[in-house]
């Protein structure tokens, strides 16, 4: 069988269960589409043998009869999660030949569980970006093309996003701090989890806002993400912000049952400027969900407009206080200092090569809130403000409302570099669906929905109540079964 590596991860497991092929065949599948996938530049740094390694223990492990549902199943890796000697980048110059000598949390559950490492996957530098076009490595290209432009896969896990869409992996980890998961897998036509603030460890996955950063699966279908978080997530005394709650099983949580589920459509994300098509598929999908039996309701978030300003400010400070470790003293790259040159020097020159422009300028936001006599003024207002956001879900939930449908962006896929030079600000704006979930700790998904009329895919985001995955995994898979979301991108790479 050629075509393993277009698997899904619940239809890998069951063909390695049944013996009908080995792990070792469906890694060589996925090593054979990476290494013909180069215009795609979604891999930075690719590990053939110790996938193979890994393949050849999975394949014993299940002869043996003991072989969790991950067994057996190849993955990329986002490079902001470290890898015990994997180069794990961040992709930033500035930590180039950086290799860990230990393993994060999620990717040892992952690798516990029997799974297979290809390789690390790009994305935009420190996770700052939603077009993937930051990152030291050059651009991502999503494997969906119309015309003859090349497009942004989304950011940050733009290469996680495209590698799924592109079946050089059965699916990869991603971190959405601000819709860094569920953005790109819009753009892409896959499905992206963001899990709840606390479920997924953080330990072992270098910084962005720490009060923001969740770790979360991209797949090809919604069984897959329920399989691949049950296998992620995991109470973690290392990290302080982990949830002692116990982790359910996910995939049994899939009735496919939604009848008497109150879904919630906020009448303030209905913004100016989104797009026709994308209001229509949101229409749409509100009606297959109560065509399914669930109860569809008008809701009300009235903070949702302060959101992006909020997170601007709050994910940048953060950002500024997470990335002074990086310094050119203990680790990564040096500048070349001048004779006459002190630390100061060291460090400011460092910081310039090391960092690029789109991490200098949230730095320099972050270190401004962050200043005297500008400490109230925004960071400590944008707080206040988050908890009004996080208030506004309360209340819905309170009033009976399961979960909550909006679009995942405000458009389709746009081509690169068409936001460049711009304003940066337009730029933020194609996360104006997905910062609320990140600023109230909630858990939120994109369910490929549907094409564009230049026949790019769609997105809508779920989002759920607070650690009722399992819930918001059901809803998404009603969704998934509706829309019956079957298109792939056509090879042209």
């Amino acid at each position: 069988m050629s075509d393993l590596n277009k698997l899904t991860i619940a239809e890998a497991r069951d063909g390695l269960r049944k013996g009908d092929f080995t792990s070792t065949e469906l890694t060589e599948a996925c090593l054979g589409a990476i290494d013909a996938a180069g215009a795609l530049n979604a891999y930075s740094h690719k590990t053939p043998e110790k996938a193979r390694e890994m393949a050849a223990a999975a394949d014993k492990r299940i002869a043996a009869g003991d072989a969790p549902a991950m067994c057996g199943i190849p993955l990329g890796i986002k490079d902001l999660f470290c890898t015990r000697d994997v180069p794990s980048q961040a992709a930033s110059r500035i930590l180039e030949g950086f290799l860990p000598q230990y393993e994060s949390t999620v990717t040892q559950n992952l690798w516990d569980a029997g799974a297979v490492m290809l390789g690390k996957l790009s994305m935009d530098e420190f996770a700052m970006g939603s077009s993937n076009e930051s990152a030291c490595y050059g651009p991502v290209v999503n494997p969906w093309k119309v015309d003859d432009r090349q497009l942004t896969p989304g950011g940050s896990s733009g290469g996680s996003a495209a590698a799924v869409a592109a079946d050089l992996c059965l699916a990869a980890t991603g971190t959405d701090t601000g819709g860094s998961i569920r953005q790109p897998a819009a753009f892409t036509g896959t499905v992206g989890l963001k899990p709840t603030y606390g479920r997924v460890s953080r330990w072992g996955v270098i910084a962005f806002a720490s009060s923001l950063d969740q770790a979360g699966p991209m797949t090809k279908s919604v069984r897959d993400a329920a399989i691949m978080l049950g296998a992620m997530a995991s109470v973690d005394a290392k990290d302080s912000t982990s949830a002692e709650r116990p982790v359910p099983d996910y995939e049994a949580a899939l009735t496919g049952d939604i009848r008497g589920r109150r879904i919630g459509i906020p009448r303030e994300y209905r913004m100016e400027g989104m797009s026709d098509e994308i209001d229509a598929l949101w229409h749409q999908a509100a009606e297959m969900l109560r065509d399914a039996g669930a109860e569809v309701v008008d809701i009300t978030l009235p903070h949702t407009k302060y959101a992006l300003p909020a997170y601007y400010v709050i994910a940048p400070a953060e950002a500024s206080s997470n990335l002074a470790r990086y310094d050119g003293v203990r680790y990564g790259r040096r500048a070349k200092l001048g004779a006459g040159d002190g630390v100061v020097e060291m460090y400011e020159k460092t910081r310039a090569e090391g960092f690029g422009p789109e991490v200098q300028r949230r730095v320099m936001i972050g270190t401004y809130v962050l200043s005297a006599g500008f400490y109230d003024a925004y960071y400590n207002r944008a707080r206040k403000v988050r908890a009004l956001i996080k208030r506004d879900f309360d209340q819905v939930f309170a009033d009976g409302i399961d979960a909550i449908l909006t679009p995942a962006t405000p458009s389709a896929a746009f081509g690169l570099g068409e936001m460049s030079g711009k304003d940066p600000v337009e730029m933020y704006l194609n996360d104006v669906f997905t910062v609320t979930v990140n600023l109230a700790g909630l858990p939120g998904i994109s369910v490929p929905v549907g094409l564009d009329r230049q026949g790019l895919p769609l997105g809508m985001q779920l989002i759920g109540r607070p650690w009722d995955e399992g819930g918001l995994l059901n809803l998404a898979q009603g969704l998934e079964s509706a829309a019956g979301f079957a298109a792939k991108p056509s090879r042209w790479w």
